[in-house]
């Protein structure tokens, strides 16, 4: 019975914090979408130009040293 409400009281706990958590939430707004996806937009372009300067001073340095 000790083995049983060791691995039931976790779960209960988890039970009870993951329906708080679902109840707390709630759908974001228009102003709240669009500046989400304005932020989420800018980290891409960011990334992709990073990826692209690197793999653009990367081409010609793995040219020089393989060819």
């Amino acid at each position: 019975m000790d083995a049983a409400r060791s691995v039931s009281e976790p779960l209960h706990a988890f039970m009870i914090d993951s329906v708080r958590l679902v109840r707390r939430c709630n759908k974001p707004d228009r102003k709240e979408y669009i500046k989400i996806s304005q932020a989420t937009l800018i980290g891409f372009a960011v990334m992709g130009f990073i990826g692209f300067f690197v793999r653009l001073v990367h081409i010609p340095i793995n040219s020089i040293l393989l060819g």
